[in-house]
């Protein structure tokens, strides 16, 4: 019974373009968080396990401190191409991949995705697409996928799988009383010898003086809008250059201004480079910012989302405002 619960909802035809292969390439999006890289490397290892020739790869940055230690096992554009089949992994359309894009274009291409707007079609008949956008995250479609390939959890698999599992939920916060399954899944992990209470420290640990004082600066001139339901706020330019991606930490910083009471939204808009910015966008329960995201180009989920946008703060603050004020009518 339990392995019938463990990987229901996996498509026969996933499974098949995987066993009648040989040679893979595991993609995710540019910029990827715990459950990207999670996806990929626990896939990459059931993969290898079953005789299979595989490469991760990814366009990075890695920019998050809790992926330091993964950056290494990924590549940036494979050196083989010829005969090669390819699994893109939550990540909910083909120009998300980065720099591997056009390649894409020419291989089999199947997609394991839990976004809710999945833009990317299967190149081929035989390159099939498993999107289950009530899923909370993608490492447990992947955890599921590994059981239809008959296979056990290694500790290393539970453990990617857990940290995926973690990011994408907040670290279990964002569940509520639908999501005994996903708890049982975590159990499951458990059991395989993953550890909560070390993927915590992971994902909260080892950040940097410089990075609590950025979070300190950029606190301070935080802006309340439309009767105090969304906050805005921003790094400049020359803290992005004093601090770089090592100061990031949105997950901390949104967490303290979404418990603002009252506050249903969450902007933080950094200036990256002189004429582009990077925006995360994070929302309590009613508020969708993936659609705010995607109509700029951008992606992620109802509640946790981000995109690029090509200009200066206080310009980009103006847009967003103006997309938000259809939102809070």
């Amino acid at each position: 019974m339990g392995s019938e619960i463990e990987h229901s909802g996996v498509p026969d035809e996933l499974v098949q373009y995987i066993k009648t292969g040989s040679k893979f390439i595991i993609a995710g999006h540019k910029e990827p968080d715990g459950d990207c890289v999670g996806s990929q490397l626990a896939l990459r290892s059931a993969l290898l396990r079953l005789g299979k020739s595989v490469i991760a790869c990814s366009a990075g940055p890695f920019k998050r401190s809790e992926l330091k230690d993964y950056a290494g096992q990924f590549t940036e554009i494979p050196a083989e191409k010829e005969n090669v089949k390819i699994i893109v992994v939550d990540c909910s359309g083909m120009e998300r991949t980065g720099s591997i894009h056009e390649f894409l274009k020419t291989s089999p291409c199947a997609v394991i995705d839990h976004h809710e707007a999945v833009t990317h079609p299967p190149s081929t008949p035989q390159a099939p697409v498993y999107v289950d956008a009530d899923s909370p995250s993608c490492t447990l479609m992947i955890g599921k996928l590994i059981t239809a390939l008959g296979l056990e959890l290694t500790k290393e698999e539970a453990d990617l799988l857990l940290f995926g599992l973690c990011t994408d939920t907040g670290f279990f916060r964002h569940l509520t009383d639908k999501n005994a399954d996903v708890f049982s899944s975590a159990a499951r992990m458990v059991r395989y010898g993953a550890s909560p209470k070390e993927i915590y420290k992971i994902m909260n640990g080892g950040k940097s003086l410089n990075s609590r004082l950025l979070l300190g600066n950029i606190l301070s001139r935080t802006e309340s809008y439309f009767n105090g339901r969304l906050l805005i706020s921003y790094e400049k330019l020359k803290e992005f250059k004093k601090y770089g991606f090592e100061g990031r930490d949105s997950d901390s910083l949104t967490k303290m201004l979404l418990s603002v009471d009252g506050v249903e939204a969450v902007v933080i808009i950094r200036q990256e480079r002189k004429d582009n910015c990077t925006v995360s966008l994070r929302s309590m329960d009613k508020v969708d910012v993936s659609q705010i995201a995607a109509s700029f180009g951008g992606g992620g989920h109802k509640n946790a989302s981000g995109l690029s946008m090509k200009g200066k703060i206080q310009n980009i603050k103006k847009i967003l405002l103006k997309s938000f004020s259809k939102v809070f009518v």
